[in-house]
């Protein structure tokens, strides 16, 4: 597992199983699991400032990561 903090896998342990049947099988999820992952790894380098970037962007990134993490814990729902 990755040391970049609120992965996926880290934040639905218990859907990980379910999250690669999901990207295999819907193009959609597939989408928002793989924009979720580059805005994480956006916040993580701008956090451990490997890639600095304004306050104000580093706060809509991460807004952007809860609306996605929303979006998805939605389609776990909807598909559990």
């Amino acid at each position: 597992m990755s040391n970049t903090p609120h992965e996926l896998a880290e934040e639905f342990p218990a859907e990980v199983e379910r999250m690669h049947a999901l990207k295999t099988a819907d193009a959609h999820f597939a989408k928002l699991f793989d924009e979720y992952h580059e805005v994480n790894k956006a916040i993580h380098r701008a956090e451990t400032k490997v890639e600095p970037v304004a306050e104000e962007h580093e706060t809509a990134l991460r807004k952007t990561r809860m609306a996605l993490k929303d979006q998805i814990a939605a389609k776990l729902r909807e598909t559990a």
